[in-house]
């Protein structure tokens, strides 16, 4: 991470921060595939497109809308990433990243990350929840080659305890609360475009992976790197290649994490409800 890298997180930084008009939230969202309905649930909102705010990309994956919302959720300020960036659309890491940096300097000390995931372990069905409790980064790269500033985060940040306990904990409380049936999981991120073959799939399941997707690690690193605490869940869309009876499609990947809004939105306003107590 350069010096000028530096001063653009900075800069991109100081425009957020004049859009929100005063908002402060320390808790942040990034909303996976089709998961951006959560966005609607923040009340006295303001939304800010990404093409608004200096040297942030905007997203071109179907489902991703691409927009700052900063408000409340259940009285919990909230800052909600509605949408996201992926290696696969031709990003460099430094750009998927990039909003996780400035959300690091706004002052959010909290990020919980989304995704929409296919079904490793035969246990997970489509339209499951699934708790990260740990992530396996194969995708054959890292966020965080390349020069360090230190003023971001360490060279060697450390990843025994990436993402944290305590927020896991709180989600159960509040899917408890709702009658939510979720599990907990390790999460393994892949580059993508392509879905994985079957070979994949058992090796993957192999490693202790439970559920697969294209997003989430490299975010998770920088995160992590930048000294947030980091809590995920993965919305399961689909059984992954060898188990599913039909050819995956991103189209049911959608519709799949559409039909779980409501139950997803509900565990997210619940996981707010009890950080505002």
């Amino acid at each position: 991470m350069t010096t000028d890298a530096y001063s653009r997180i900075q800069l991109a930084t100081s425009v957020l921060r004049e859009h929100l008009d005063g908002r402060d939230p320390r808790t942040a969202f990034v909303l996976g595939t089709a998961l951006g309905p959560f966005a609607d649930a923040v009340t006295d909102a303001v939304s800010v497109p990404f093409d608004e705010v200096p040297h942030l990309r905007s997203p071109t994956a179907e489902g991703h809308a691409g927009r700052f919302v900063a408000g409340t959720v259940r009285g919990l300020p909230v800052l909600v990433m509605s949408g996201r960036l992926h290696p696969y659309e031709g990003w460099d890491l430094a750009e998927v990243t990039f909003p996780i940096r400035v959300m690091a300097a706004f002052g959010i000390e909290l990020v919980v990350l989304t995704n929409a995931a296919g079904g490793v372990d035969p246990m997970l069905a489509a339209g499951d929840l699934m708790l990260i409790e740990d992530h396996l980064n194969l995708t054959g790269s890292n966020a965080l080659i390349g020069p360090n500033d230190d003023r971001l985060g360490p060279r060697f940040p450390d990843m025994t305890n990436a993402w944290d306990q305590a927020s896991r904990d709180t989600f159960n409380l509040a899917a408890a609360k709702l009658g939510l049936s979720i599990r907990s999981g390790v999460y393994a991120g892949v580059s993508g475009p392509n879905y994985e073959t079957p070979a994949e799939v058992r090796m993957l399941r192999a490693l202790g992976a439970h559920a697969v997707g294209m997003s989430t690690v490299h975010e998770a690193i920088v995160a992590r790197h930048s000294g947030l605490r980091l809590a995920g869940i993965s919305c399961i869309t689909n059984a992954a290649a060898g188990e599913a009876s039909s050819p995956l499609s991103h189209t049911e990947v959608i519709d799949t994490a559409l039909r779980s809004a409501g139950a997803f939105q509900a565990l997210l306003e619940g996981f707010c409800e009890k950080l505002a107590t």
